[in-house]
C-alpha cells in the first residue's frame, strides 16, 4: 500500500501557494512510490480561482487538520450485521475475524445496536425457559441453519413458534399430558409420537438423527400448516444448539451507545474510550452508517500524518497540529521561521520570488517536463507573486523559469498577466473580513504579534465607500488577537505603491518604520510592494530596537 502524502501551502492561500502545492503533489506522483495530494487550507481567491479554470486545473481539497481522524485509522472493516440473524452466525463471524463484537444495523444500514461475545455468552449460560424461541421470535430459517437442517414440510403460511420447547422423550399418553398447540417438538423416528404431536396442533416439529416422514403425516401437518425440518444431530445436540437461532436482536445492547464517526479526531476518541470498558465501538460515515469498528489497539498501533509544507515554514501559517504531523520536506522562498521536525529533511530555500520558480526548476532539474497544465499554473504562480516582475523580491531565475514555462503552456504573459490581474483584483462585493482575510500573515516579532493583509488591486478608489467600516473591523480584530500592529496594504501593482492601512497600539511604529507620518489611520508608501522584503524587515528593524517602540 503506497504511503499517502499531503502537500501543503499556507493558511489564506494566494496563488502561489496553491499552483505550488498542485505541481509538487504531480511532480511527487511522477517520480516516488507514493500518493501525494495537494490540498488547501482556506477559501482560493478570485485570481486563482481564474488560474485554475483557465488552465481547467481542479481546486485542492480542503484540510482543516493534521491531526489524525478516526478515518486515518486501519479500523476492523467489517460489515455490520441484522438483528435477525442467530448468534451462532454472529459467533462465526466473531471467530472468522477475530474480532468480539458486531454494530447491529436496521434496513436503512442505521445503527441499532451492538451484540458482543459477553453479550451471548452472558444470555446463553442464563436459565432461559423453555418459551424462549417464541418470546425472541425466532425464525425457522435460523433453526435451519443453527441445526443444518433440511425442510420437510414449509407451509405458506406457517404457525407462529409461541408455544413451548419440549423433548418428546416419553410415551405418547404420557406426553399427551404436557404438549399444548404452538409448541416446539424434539423428537426423533418413533412414527406414534410423531403422529400424536402433529395433532396435537404443534407449530414446528424437529426430527432428529435425519429421520424422515412419512407420506401420511407429511400430508397431516400440511393440513395443520406445522413446520417440519429434520437434523442430522442427536437429540442431546439439538438441544444444545436449538437456543443458538435465537436472533442477536434479542440479546444486543440498544441502551448508551458509544459510537465514533470517521471524521472524529484520534484525541478525543482516546478520551472518550477511557471512560468506558467496551473491547470495541461502531464507527459511522457520514451518513451515518456503520462502516466498522474500532477498539484500544487501532489507537496504540496510528502512524502520523506525512506532509510536505510549501510557501512557507511558520508554524502560525500552517495547518492545524502540524506539531503531531511528520514533515517530510519544506520548499520555501521566506524567511527560515519556526517548524520544527523530528529529523533530517529535505529543506529547499531559496531567494527567489515565487515557490512555483522552485518547484518548476526541481523538474527542469531532473529532467521532468511539467504538462502544459502544470506548466501554466506554475506560470501563473510566478506572475502573481513577482507582479510580473514589478515587485522586488524577483529575480533572473524567475525571468528564466517563466519563459520556459510560457513556452510549454503556449502562453502569452503579458495578455495573461493582465487578465489575471483584473480578475483577482477586482473587491466589488466583498466584505471587510473577506478583504483582510483574502492574503493575511501574522508575524511573532520580540514577542510582538504583527498582522499584515495584502490586498492588491487596480481600483484603490472602490474601497473609499467602506473605509470607515474596514478600519473598525481591523481595530476589533487587533483586540481581539492581541496584535500591536495590524496592517492592510492596498497594493496597486501598475502605480508600484501601496497605501498602508495600520491599527494598533503601536500603529505610530509601523508608519516611522518607512519615515511616514499616519494621516487618520493610513500613510502612503511609493514603491513599496512586497511584504516580505519591503514591509517585515523594517518593522522587524523598528521593533528590535526597543528606544523606537513607544
Amino acid at each position: 500500500m503506497k504511503d499517502t502524502v499531503y502537500v501543503i501551502g499556507h493558511k489564506n492561500p494566494d496563488s502561489d501557494s496553491i499552483c505550488s502545492a498542485i505541481a509538487y503533489a504531480a511532480y511527487k506522483n511522477a517520480t516516488e512510490d507514493l500518493t501525494a495530494i495537494p490540498v488547501r487550507l482556506g477559501d482560493i481567491n478570485r485570481e486563482t480561482k481564474f488560474i485554475l479554470d483557465y488552465f481547467g486545473v481542479e481546486e485542492p481539497e480542503l484540510m482543516e487538520t493534521v491531526r489524525l481522524s478516526v478515518e486515518d485509522l486501519n479500523f476492523d472493516k467489517i460489515p455490520p450485521v441484522s438483528p435477525d440473524i442467530s448468534l451462532k452466525m454472529a459467533l462465526n463471524i466473531m471467530s472468522k475475524n477475530n474480532i468480539n463484537s458486531l454494530p447491529v444495523v436496521d434496513e436503512n444500514e442505521q445503527l441499532i445496536g451492538i451484540v458482543t461475545l459477553a453479550d451471548i455468552m452472558q444470555n446463553y449460560i442464563d436459565i432461559w425457559d423453555n418459551t424462549i424461541l417464541g418470546k425472541s421470535g425466532t425464525s425457522v430459517d435460523n433453526i435451519i441453519e443453527t441445526l443444518t437442517a433440511e425442510a420437510i414440510v414449509r407451509p405458506k403460511n406457517p404457525k407462529a413458534f409461541t408455544g413451548r420447547l419440549l423433548v418428546l422423550a416419553m410415551e405418547p399418553s404420557t406426553f399427551k399430558k404436557y404438549i399444548d398447540e404452538n409448541d416446539i417438538v424434539i423428537c426423533g423416528d418413533r412414527k406414534d409420537i410423531q403422529e400424536v404431536a402433529l395433532k396435537s396442533d404443534i407449530s414446528l416439529m424437529i426430527l432428529t438423527g435425519s429421520a424422515k416422514l412419512e407420506a401420511n403425516l407429511i400430508e397431516l401437518a400440511q393440513e395443520k400448516n406445522i413446520t417440519v425440518i429434520s437434523t442430522p444431530h442427536d437429540t442431546f445436540t439439538t438441544s444444545k444448539l436449538i437456543t443458538q437461532s435465537i436472533p442477536v436482536g434479542y440479546v444486543m445492547t440498544t441502551k448508551n451507545l458509544v459510537y465514533f464517526s470517521i471524521d472524529d479526531l484520534v484525541d478525543d476518541v482516546r478520551i472518550h474510550m477511557s471512560k468506558t470498558r467496551y473491547r470495541a465501538y461502531p464507527v459511522i460515515d457520514n451518513e451515518r452508517k456503520v462502516v466498522g469498528s474500532i477498539s484500544r489497539y487501532h489507537l496504540i498501533s496510528s502512524l502520523k500524518k506525512k506532509v510536505i509544507l510549501v510557501d512557507h515554514n511558520e508554524r502560525s501559517q500552517s495547518v492545524d497540529g502540524l506539531e503531531e504531523a511528520e514533515i517530510l520536506e519544506i520548499i520555501d522562498h521566506h524567511r527560515v521561521a519556526d517548524v520544527f521536525t523530528g529529523s533530517p529533511i529535505y529543506f529547499r530555500n531559496e531567494p527567489v520570488g515565487s515557490t512555483c520558480t522552485i518547484v518548476a526548476s526541481i523538474f527542469f532539474e531532473n529532467g521532468r517536463r511539467p504538462s502544459k497544465k502544470i506548466a501554466g499554473i506554475l506560470a501563473a504562480g510566478i506572475i502573481s507573486d513577482t507582479l510580473l516582475f514589478k515587485s522586488p523580491t524577483s529575480t533572473k531565475t524567475d525571468k528564466l523559469i517563466l519563459d520556459r514555462l510560457a513556452k510549454i503552456a503556449d502562453l502569452d504573459v503579458e495578455n495573461f498577466a493582465m487578465e489575471m490581474f483584473k480578475a483577482g483584483t477586482s473587491l466589488t462585493g466583498k466584505t471587510p473580513k473577506e478583504i483582510l482575510s483574502q492574503d493575511f500573515k501574522s508575524f511573532l516579532i520580540n514577542d510582538e504579534k504583527v498582522g499584515i493583509a495584502q490586498v492588491y488591486t487596480m481600483d484603490p478608489d472602490s474601497l473609499k465607500g467602506m473605509m470607515d467600516e474596514l478600519i473598525q473591523t481591523m481595530e476589533e480584530r487587533a483586540r481581539e488577537q492581541d496584535y500591536s500592529i495590524l496592517i492592510l496594504m492596498l497594493t496597486d501593482i501598475f502605480q508600484e505603491a501601496s497605501e498602508m492601512i495600520v491599527v494598533g497600539p503601536n500603529k505610530e511604529s509601523a508608519a516611522r518604520a518607512f519615515n511616514a507620518k499616519l494621516e487618520g489611520n493610513s500613510f502612503y508608501a511609493p514603491g513599496v510592494l512586497s511584504r516580505k522584503k519591503q514591509v517585515i524587515p523594517p518593522i522587524t528593524n523598528i521593533i528590535v530596537n526597543k528606544e523606537n517602540i513607544i
